[in-house]
Protein backbone atom coordinates (compact mmCIF):
# COMPACT_ATOMS: atom_id res chain seq x y z
CA UNK A 1 0.00 0.00 0.00
CA UNK A 2 1.55 3.45 -1.32
CA UNK A 3 1.67 5.42 1.56
CA UNK A 4 1.39 9.52 1.34
CA UNK A 5 2.26 12.79 3.47
CA UNK A 6 1.12 15.95 2.15
CA UNK A 7 3.72 18.63 3.34
CA UNK A 8 3.07 22.38 2.81
CA UNK A 9 6.27 24.47 1.94
CA UNK A 10 6.33 28.19 0.76
CA UNK A 11 5.96 27.75 -2.79
CA UNK A 12 4.57 24.11 -3.51
CA UNK A 13 3.34 21.13 -2.34
CA UNK A 14 5.83 18.29 -2.51
CA UNK A 15 4.57 14.31 -1.63
CA UNK A 16 6.61 12.60 0.50
CA UNK A 17 6.74 8.43 0.23
CA UNK A 18 7.81 6.22 2.67
CA UNK A 19 11.40 4.40 1.05
CA UNK A 20 9.91 0.79 1.23
CA UNK A 21 7.71 1.30 -1.64
CA UNK A 22 9.98 3.84 -3.79
CA UNK A 23 11.33 1.21 -5.82
CA UNK A 24 9.75 -0.39 -8.45
CA UNK A 25 6.21 0.81 -7.72
CA UNK A 26 4.30 2.96 -10.03
CA UNK A 27 3.33 6.45 -9.21
CA UNK A 28 -0.37 6.36 -8.54
CA UNK A 29 -3.00 8.84 -9.73
CA UNK A 30 -2.98 10.94 -6.45
CA UNK A 31 1.00 11.02 -7.59
CA UNK A 32 0.02 12.93 -10.91
CA UNK A 33 -3.06 14.89 -9.28
CA UNK A 34 0.30 16.43 -6.67
CA UNK A 35 2.29 16.91 -9.56
CA UNK A 36 -0.25 18.95 -11.46
CA UNK A 37 -0.15 20.91 -7.94
CA UNK A 38 3.26 21.00 -8.31
CA UNK A 39 3.00 23.12 -11.23
CA UNK A 40 0.56 25.21 -10.41
CA UNK A 41 1.39 26.07 -7.30
CA UNK A 42 -1.94 27.80 -4.58
CA UNK A 43 -2.18 31.37 -5.29
CA UNK A 44 -2.28 32.41 -1.91
CA UNK A 45 1.26 31.44 -1.77
CA UNK A 46 2.10 33.53 -5.03
CA UNK A 47 4.20 36.76 -4.63
CA UNK A 48 2.66 39.63 -4.01
CA UNK A 49 2.19 42.26 -6.19
CA UNK A 50 3.40 45.60 -6.13
CA UNK A 51 0.47 48.41 -4.87
CA UNK A 52 0.47 49.71 -8.74
CA UNK A 53 -0.61 45.96 -9.53
CA UNK A 54 -2.98 45.55 -6.75
CA UNK A 55 -4.68 48.82 -7.86
CA UNK A 56 -5.14 48.05 -11.28
CA UNK A 57 -6.41 44.61 -10.64
CA UNK A 58 -8.98 46.84 -8.13
CA UNK A 59 -9.96 48.90 -10.88
CA UNK A 60 -10.70 46.10 -13.82
CA UNK A 61 -12.56 44.19 -11.12
CA UNK A 62 -14.84 47.29 -10.90
CA UNK A 63 -14.98 48.16 -14.76
CA UNK A 64 -16.37 44.51 -15.06
CA UNK A 65 -18.84 44.81 -11.78
CA UNK A 66 -19.84 48.26 -13.26
CA UNK A 67 -20.81 45.97 -17.14
CA UNK A 68 -22.47 43.62 -15.41
CA UNK A 69 -24.70 45.50 -13.82
CA UNK A 70 -25.41 47.69 -16.93
CA UNK A 71 -26.56 44.84 -18.61
CA UNK A 72 -28.79 43.12 -15.83
CA UNK A 73 -30.13 46.54 -15.24
CA UNK A 74 -31.50 46.55 -18.97
CA UNK A 75 -32.66 43.10 -18.72
CA UNK A 76 -34.63 43.97 -16.01
CA UNK A 77 -36.00 47.30 -17.57
CA UNK A 78 -37.02 43.86 -20.50
CA UNK A 79 -37.83 41.35 -18.45
CA UNK A 80 -41.33 39.92 -17.57
CA UNK A 81 -41.14 40.86 -14.13
CA UNK A 82 -39.97 44.64 -14.72
CA UNK A 83 -41.16 47.12 -17.32
CA UNK A 84 -40.65 50.80 -17.03
CA UNK A 85 -42.17 53.51 -18.76
CA UNK A 86 -40.63 57.04 -19.06
CA UNK A 87 -41.66 60.12 -20.58
CA UNK A 88 -41.41 59.62 -24.49
CA UNK A 89 -38.90 62.79 -25.14
CA UNK A 90 -36.70 60.83 -22.69
CA UNK A 91 -37.45 56.61 -23.24
CA UNK A 92 -34.21 55.18 -24.41
CA UNK A 93 -35.97 51.63 -25.29
CA UNK A 94 -36.82 51.64 -29.05
CA UNK A 95 -39.87 49.85 -30.08
CA UNK A 96 -37.55 46.91 -31.21
CA UNK A 97 -36.20 46.63 -27.92
CA UNK A 98 -39.42 46.07 -26.50
CA UNK A 99 -40.62 44.43 -29.80
CA UNK A 100 -38.07 41.39 -29.67
CA UNK A 101 -39.68 40.41 -26.27
CA UNK A 102 -41.38 38.23 -28.92
CA UNK A 103 -44.77 38.74 -26.55
CA UNK A 104 -46.42 41.75 -26.88
CA UNK A 105 -49.44 42.88 -26.92
CA UNK A 106 -50.09 45.00 -29.28
CA UNK A 107 -52.64 48.31 -29.86
CA UNK A 108 -53.14 50.57 -32.89
CA UNK A 109 -54.18 54.17 -33.82
CA UNK A 110 -53.94 54.72 -36.82
CA UNK A 111 -55.96 58.25 -36.60
CA UNK A 112 -53.84 61.52 -35.89
CA UNK A 113 -55.78 62.02 -32.83
CA UNK A 114 -53.42 62.00 -29.87
CA UNK A 115 -56.51 62.32 -26.94
CA UNK A 116 -57.56 58.46 -26.75
CA UNK A 117 -61.07 58.23 -25.80
CA UNK A 118 -61.75 56.10 -22.92
CA UNK A 119 -62.68 52.71 -24.15
CA UNK A 120 -59.16 53.25 -25.87
CA UNK A 121 -57.78 53.95 -22.58
CA UNK A 122 -59.73 51.13 -20.97
CA UNK A 123 -58.66 48.62 -23.88
CA UNK A 124 -54.87 49.41 -22.64
CA UNK A 125 -55.35 49.27 -19.18
CA UNK A 126 -56.98 45.82 -19.08
CA UNK A 127 -54.71 44.50 -20.93
CA UNK A 128 -51.73 46.07 -18.89
CA UNK A 129 -53.90 44.61 -15.92
CA UNK A 130 -54.40 40.99 -17.13
CA UNK A 131 -50.78 40.64 -18.99
CA UNK A 132 -48.46 42.03 -15.96
CA UNK A 133 -45.63 39.41 -17.05
CA UNK A 134 -46.10 41.43 -20.67
CA UNK A 135 -45.46 44.54 -22.48
CA UNK A 136 -47.91 46.52 -23.66
CA UNK A 137 -47.98 48.64 -26.73
CA UNK A 138 -49.74 51.21 -28.31
CA UNK A 139 -48.71 52.70 -31.85
CA UNK A 140 -50.30 55.84 -32.75
CA UNK A 141 -50.13 57.05 -36.23
CA UNK A 142 -50.37 61.08 -34.68
CA UNK A 143 -47.04 60.51 -32.69
CA UNK A 144 -44.09 61.87 -33.61
CA UNK A 145 -40.43 61.47 -31.65
CA UNK A 146 -40.51 64.83 -30.99
CA UNK A 147 -43.91 65.03 -28.99
CA UNK A 148 -42.69 65.47 -25.54
CA UNK A 149 -45.67 63.46 -23.52
CA UNK A 150 -45.14 62.72 -19.30
CA UNK A 151 -46.96 61.77 -16.42
CA UNK A 152 -48.43 65.53 -15.98
CA UNK A 153 -49.20 66.30 -19.79
CA UNK A 154 -52.71 67.93 -20.90
CA UNK A 155 -53.53 64.68 -22.40
CA UNK A 156 -55.10 62.36 -19.17
CA UNK A 157 -55.10 58.85 -21.54
CA UNK A 158 -51.47 59.60 -21.64
CA UNK A 159 -51.37 60.67 -17.68
CA UNK A 160 -53.22 57.30 -16.89
CA UNK A 161 -51.40 55.06 -19.22
CA UNK A 162 -48.29 56.28 -18.21
CA UNK A 163 -48.62 55.15 -14.26
CA UNK A 164 -48.77 51.91 -15.35
CA UNK A 165 -45.10 49.85 -15.81
CA UNK A 166 -45.89 47.61 -18.75
CA UNK A 167 -47.12 50.38 -20.70
CA UNK A 168 -45.52 51.71 -23.81
CA UNK A 169 -46.55 54.46 -26.29
CA UNK A 170 -44.55 54.74 -29.50
CA UNK A 171 -44.80 56.58 -33.12
CA UNK A 172 -46.26 54.35 -36.11
CA UNK A 173 -44.08 54.83 -38.47
CA UNK A 174 -45.31 52.45 -40.97
CA UNK A 175 -42.59 52.78 -43.68
CA UNK A 176 -40.31 51.36 -40.79
CA UNK A 177 -42.98 48.98 -39.72
CA UNK A 178 -43.39 47.11 -43.37
CA UNK A 179 -39.78 46.51 -44.39
CA UNK A 180 -38.53 43.24 -45.39
CA UNK A 181 -42.29 42.72 -45.80
CA UNK A 182 -44.28 42.64 -49.24
CA UNK A 183 -46.61 45.12 -47.88
CA UNK A 184 -43.42 47.77 -48.30
CA UNK A 185 -44.36 47.69 -52.26
CA UNK A 186 -47.86 48.19 -51.57
CA UNK A 187 -47.24 51.10 -49.15
CA UNK A 188 -44.89 52.85 -51.78
CA UNK A 189 -47.48 52.70 -54.64
CA UNK A 190 -50.98 53.81 -52.39
CA UNK A 191 -52.45 57.19 -52.11
CA UNK A 192 -53.73 57.50 -48.86
CA UNK A 193 -56.00 60.35 -49.86
CA UNK A 194 -57.81 58.57 -52.41
CA UNK A 195 -58.36 55.55 -50.18
CA UNK A 196 -61.90 55.14 -48.87
CA UNK A 197 -60.88 53.42 -46.05
CA UNK A 198 -57.45 54.39 -45.27
CA UNK A 199 -57.91 54.38 -41.66
CA UNK A 200 -58.89 50.45 -41.40
CA UNK A 201 -56.58 49.52 -44.37
CA UNK A 202 -53.47 50.78 -42.41
CA UNK A 203 -54.58 49.39 -39.87
CA UNK A 204 -55.21 46.37 -41.59
CA UNK A 205 -52.01 46.05 -42.79
CA UNK A 206 -49.40 47.51 -39.89
CA UNK A 207 -50.94 44.49 -37.32
CA UNK A 208 -50.28 41.80 -39.70
CA UNK A 209 -46.18 43.11 -40.25
CA UNK A 210 -45.88 43.53 -36.51
CA UNK A 211 -46.80 40.31 -35.39
CA UNK A 212 -44.67 38.65 -38.65
CA UNK A 213 -42.08 40.40 -37.18
CA UNK A 214 -42.22 40.06 -33.75
CA UNK A 215 -44.79 37.60 -32.73
CA UNK A 216 -47.35 38.14 -29.61
CA UNK A 217 -51.02 39.40 -29.79
CA UNK A 218 -52.50 42.02 -31.74
CA UNK A 219 -56.03 43.21 -30.28
CA UNK A 220 -58.15 46.10 -31.72
CA UNK A 221 -58.65 49.45 -29.10
CA UNK A 222 -62.12 48.52 -28.34
CA UNK A 223 -61.23 45.04 -26.83
CA UNK A 224 -61.39 44.73 -23.01
CA UNK A 225 -59.26 42.13 -21.56
CA UNK A 226 -60.97 39.62 -18.93
CA UNK A 227 -58.51 37.14 -18.27
CA UNK A 228 -55.34 35.52 -20.07
CA UNK A 229 -55.51 34.04 -23.41
CA UNK A 230 -53.89 30.83 -23.41
CA UNK A 231 -52.94 30.42 -26.89
CA UNK A 232 -50.18 31.64 -28.54
CA UNK A 233 -50.86 30.40 -32.23
CA UNK A 234 -54.68 31.58 -32.74
CA UNK A 235 -57.58 33.64 -34.89
CA UNK A 236 -60.61 34.14 -33.12
CA UNK A 237 -64.05 33.89 -34.82
CA UNK A 238 -66.38 36.17 -35.63
CA UNK A 239 -68.86 33.51 -35.89
CA UNK A 240 -69.09 29.51 -37.51
CA UNK A 241 -66.72 29.71 -40.19
CA UNK A 242 -65.90 33.63 -40.42
CA UNK A 243 -62.54 35.23 -38.65
CA UNK A 244 -62.21 38.44 -37.30
CA UNK A 245 -58.53 40.46 -37.45
CA UNK A 246 -59.25 42.01 -34.39
CA UNK A 247 -57.76 39.78 -32.17
CA UNK A 248 -55.38 37.68 -33.16
CA UNK A 249 -51.74 35.87 -31.87
CA UNK A 250 -48.82 34.62 -33.78
CA UNK A 251 -45.20 33.58 -33.06
CA UNK A 252 -42.51 35.87 -34.67
CA UNK A 253 -42.21 34.69 -38.11
CA UNK A 254 -44.97 32.22 -38.69
CA UNK A 255 -45.96 31.19 -42.39
CA UNK A 256 -49.41 31.81 -41.39
CA UNK A 257 -49.26 35.98 -40.90
CA UNK A 258 -46.94 35.63 -44.39
CA UNK A 259 -49.06 34.19 -46.67
CA UNK A 260 -51.68 36.54 -45.16
CA UNK A 261 -49.13 39.70 -46.24
CA UNK A 262 -48.82 38.28 -49.63
CA UNK A 263 -52.49 38.25 -50.58
CA UNK A 264 -53.47 41.38 -48.94
CA UNK A 265 -50.99 43.09 -51.68
CA UNK A 266 -52.11 40.18 -54.23
CA UNK A 267 -56.11 40.74 -54.21
CA UNK A 268 -56.27 44.55 -52.44
CA UNK A 269 -59.26 46.49 -53.14
CA UNK A 270 -59.18 49.18 -50.37
CA UNK A 271 -63.14 50.76 -51.38
CA UNK A 272 -64.31 46.65 -49.86
CA UNK A 273 -64.62 47.42 -46.13
CA UNK A 274 -62.54 44.36 -44.34
CA UNK A 275 -61.35 42.94 -48.11
CA UNK A 276 -58.02 42.96 -46.38
CA UNK A 277 -59.58 42.51 -42.78
CA UNK A 278 -61.66 39.69 -41.70
CA UNK A 279 -62.48 38.52 -45.30
CA UNK A 280 -58.55 37.99 -45.50
CA UNK A 281 -58.04 36.07 -42.27
CA UNK A 282 -61.21 33.90 -43.26
CA UNK A 283 -60.20 32.91 -47.24
CA UNK A 284 -56.89 32.53 -45.98
CA UNK A 285 -57.72 30.13 -43.15
CA UNK A 286 -59.55 28.52 -45.78
CA UNK A 287 -56.87 27.05 -47.85
CA UNK A 288 -55.78 25.58 -44.55
CA UNK A 289 -58.91 23.49 -43.65
CA UNK A 290 -62.31 23.60 -44.32
CA UNK A 291 -64.24 25.35 -41.85
CA UNK A 292 -67.34 23.65 -39.82
CA UNK A 293 -69.87 25.77 -37.63
CA UNK A 294 -69.10 25.62 -34.03
CA UNK A 295 -70.68 23.19 -31.25
CA UNK A 296 -71.40 24.54 -27.89
CA UNK A 297 -68.14 26.26 -26.54
CA UNK A 298 -65.88 24.19 -28.14
CA UNK A 299 -62.95 25.50 -29.98
CA UNK A 300 -61.46 24.63 -34.09
CA UNK A 301 -58.07 23.24 -34.67
CA UNK A 302 -56.82 24.03 -38.18
CA UNK A 303 -53.18 22.35 -38.65
CA UNK A 304 -50.82 24.42 -36.11
CA UNK A 305 -53.91 27.11 -35.59
CA UNK A 306 -56.21 27.60 -33.06
CA UNK A 307 -59.51 28.62 -34.35
CA UNK A 308 -61.19 30.06 -31.09
CA UNK A 309 -65.29 29.97 -30.65
CA UNK A 310 -66.99 33.07 -31.09
CA UNK A 311 -67.68 32.78 -26.85
CA UNK A 312 -63.89 33.55 -26.24
CA UNK A 313 -64.36 37.48 -27.62
CA UNK A 314 -67.71 37.48 -29.31
CA UNK A 315 -70.33 36.55 -26.80
CA UNK A 316 -72.45 39.65 -27.95
CA UNK A 317 -72.46 39.25 -31.72
CA UNK A 318 -72.41 42.73 -33.80
CA UNK A 319 -75.98 42.86 -34.44
CA UNK A 320 -76.43 43.07 -30.34
CA UNK A 321 -73.82 45.51 -30.01
CA UNK A 322 -75.82 47.79 -27.97
CA UNK A 323 -76.29 45.76 -25.67
CA UNK A 324 -73.51 47.09 -24.36
CA UNK A 325 -74.71 50.04 -23.22
CA UNK A 326 -77.67 49.26 -21.77
CA UNK A 327 -78.98 47.86 -18.11
CA UNK A 328 -79.41 44.26 -17.40
CA UNK A 329 -81.44 42.17 -14.88
CA UNK A 330 -78.28 40.39 -14.33
CA UNK A 331 -75.05 41.05 -15.46
CA UNK A 332 -73.48 37.77 -17.76
CA UNK A 333 -70.53 35.97 -16.41
CA UNK A 334 -68.59 35.58 -19.57
CA UNK A 335 -67.04 32.73 -18.29
CA UNK A 336 -66.15 31.25 -21.23
CA UNK A 337 -64.25 34.52 -22.91
CA UNK A 338 -60.95 35.88 -22.71
CA UNK A 339 -61.91 38.94 -23.47
CA UNK A 340 -64.81 41.15 -25.33
CA UNK A 341 -64.77 43.20 -28.30
CA UNK A 342 -67.27 46.22 -27.76
CA UNK A 343 -68.13 46.91 -31.69
CA UNK A 344 -66.55 50.75 -31.74
CA UNK A 345 -66.90 50.80 -35.34
CA UNK A 346 -70.78 49.70 -35.13
CA UNK A 347 -71.36 52.43 -31.95
CA UNK A 348 -69.20 54.81 -34.29
CA UNK A 349 -68.86 56.90 -30.90
CA UNK A 350 -72.58 57.47 -30.22
CA UNK A 351 -72.79 55.51 -27.44
CA UNK A 352 -70.20 56.07 -24.47
CA UNK A 353 -70.12 55.04 -21.12
CA UNK A 354 -71.77 57.30 -18.40
CA UNK A 355 -70.79 57.20 -14.44
CA UNK A 356 -73.54 56.24 -12.71
CA UNK A 357 -75.65 54.41 -16.02
CA UNK A 358 -75.30 50.91 -14.64
CA UNK A 359 -74.84 49.91 -17.73
CA UNK A 360 -73.39 46.59 -18.85
CA UNK A 361 -70.10 48.61 -19.94
CA UNK A 362 -70.06 50.91 -16.85
CA UNK A 363 -69.94 47.22 -14.73
CA UNK A 364 -66.68 45.91 -17.08
CA UNK A 365 -65.23 49.43 -16.46
CA UNK A 366 -65.29 49.46 -12.75
CA UNK A 367 -63.66 45.66 -12.76
CA UNK A 368 -60.91 45.69 -15.47
CA UNK A 369 -59.98 49.36 -16.50
CA UNK A 370 -60.66 51.09 -12.95
CA UNK A 371 -58.16 53.38 -13.69
CA UNK A 372 -60.09 54.94 -16.69
CA UNK A 373 -63.12 54.54 -15.11
CA UNK A 374 -61.88 56.98 -12.15
CA UNK A 375 -61.45 59.28 -14.75
CA UNK A 376 -64.61 59.24 -15.98
CA UNK A 377 -66.33 60.19 -12.24
CA UNK A 378 -63.58 62.94 -11.93
CA UNK A 379 -64.66 64.54 -15.38
CA UNK A 380 -68.46 64.01 -14.29
CA UNK A 381 -67.88 65.89 -11.42
CA UNK A 382 -66.05 68.47 -13.42
CA UNK A 383 -68.87 69.08 -15.64
CA UNK A 384 -71.43 69.35 -12.93
CA UNK A 385 -69.37 72.51 -11.39
CA UNK A 386 -71.28 75.63 -11.91
CA UNK A 387 -69.05 77.95 -13.88
CA UNK A 388 -67.64 80.49 -11.76
CA UNK A 389 -69.21 83.48 -13.86
CA UNK A 390 -72.57 81.87 -13.40
CA UNK A 391 -71.60 82.11 -9.42
CA UNK A 392 -70.74 85.66 -9.85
Amino acid sequence: MLQTVWVSSPRSWALQESRSHRQGKKRCWKCRFVRTIIRHPCRRHAPKRSRKERMLRKIQICLCFCFVSGILYEISLLSSCVFSYLPMAQHYLTPEQVLNLGKSIIFLETTERLEPPPLVSCSVESAARIYQDRPIILFMRGLTNETALDMNTSYTAFSLLSSMKNVFIFPLQMETVFQETPLLQWYNQVVPEQEKNWVHVSSDASRLALIWKYGGIYMDTDVISIRPIPQHSFLAAQKSRFSSNGIFGFPARHKFVWDCMENFVLKYNGNIWGNQGPFLMTRMLKTLCNLTDFQGTEDHSCQNISFLNPQRFYPIPYPAWSRYYQVWDKSPSFNHSYALHLWNFMNRNRKVVVAGSNTLAEKLYKTYCPTTYEGLIQNAKHRDLPDPEDVE
